[in-house]
């Protein structure tokens, strides 16, 4: 399963030093899931996005499965694909860029012709061959015609896809310089979200947030003495406050860390798929990781 994580300390920029892959699999974990890439979003001191890829599964380059990399930024996005469309090549590698905003999705959207039909001209900014892209795009899209509504255009897009096309899960973060949104959908995937408070619950800790499965580990030391929103595919430290979104509930951090949460799709999608209708490489990338 794809790994998701975001993080907002907005108003505030933070380092934050992250380790992708840390965990090393064993030849028999990777006979079953190889990680497909592995990437950063952050955004610069002049709110323009950077985004670090790499393409390569973690058994073909272990040396980056064991760098980290600090950065500071308003807020971030970190993303461990394990591909169910697309080849393992840096233009299917999450986060994606469009219109200085970043994304990263956790699951399967199918009748891809479909949706690049909905997306008219905007399948002018998709790149590579993902679902996921795709799927961004048709946000992209649904903001626009919302004259700037993120999330109206967020709702717009998911409904969309909810009545209309085969799904498995359409849970993603996305964020801009000083903005973050999660969102989860249907029930399949979980996606939790942690308001944490300056140092923890202890309240003299700084942030050292480490995946069970040992693929995202995020450090950063201003968080001892400042607020943040973090959200993540599963729980990544003891904090008794971690929450899983609602299935249809997006989540919104604002430019000063302000958070609402709103269920904006409370209906089961039309075309519902399970593990058991996926095969091969896709069923793996879904199936839950082993801890």
């Amino acid at each position: 399963m794809c790994r998701l994580f975001g993080m907002s300390a907005a108003p505030h920029r933070v380092h934050a030093t992250f380790w992708l892959l840390e965990a090393e699999d064993s030849l028999a974990e990777q006979s079953r899931r190889m990680p497909d890439g592995t990437g950063l979003g952050t955004f610069n001191p002049e709110g323009a996005p950077r985004v670090e890829k790499q393409p390569l599964a973690a058994y073909e380059d272990p040396q980056f499965a064991r760098e980290a990399k600090d950065r500071e930024s308003r807020t971030f996005v970190a993303h461990v694909r394990y591909a169910t469309t697309g080849e393992s090549v840096a233009v299917n590698t999450h986060p994606f860029e469009q219109k200085g905003r970043l994304f990263a999705h956790n699951g399967v959207v199918e009748d891809l012709p479909a949706l690049e039909d909905e997306l008219g001209s905007y399948r002018d900014l998709v790149r590579g061959d993902t679902d996921s892209e795709r799927f961004f795009a048709l946000i992209t899209r649904r903001i626009d015609e919302h004259d700037g509504d993120v999330a109206a255009g967020i709702a717009s897009a998911v409904g969309w896809i909810a009545d209309n096309l085969r799904m498995l899960a359409i849970n993603f973060v996305m964020v801009s310089d000083d903005e973050m949104w999660a969102f989860r959908y249907p029930d399949t995937h979980d996606l939790l979200v942690l308001l944490r408070h300056p140092g923890g619950t202890g309240g003299r800790r700084h942030l050292d947030h480490a995946s069970a499965a040992g693929t995202v580990r995020a450090r950063s030391g201003a968080l001892a003495t400042l607020p943040a929103v973090v959200v993540a595919t599963e729980q990544m430290d003891e904090d008794p406050a971690w929450e899983s979104l609602c299935p249809g509930e997006l989540l919104h951090v604002g430019p000063k860390l302000e958070v609402s949460r709103t269920v904006i799709l409370d209906r089961a999608p039309a075309h519902r798929l399970t593990l058991d209708d996926l095969t091969g490489h896709a069923a793996a990338a879904q199936a839950p990781s082993p801890r």
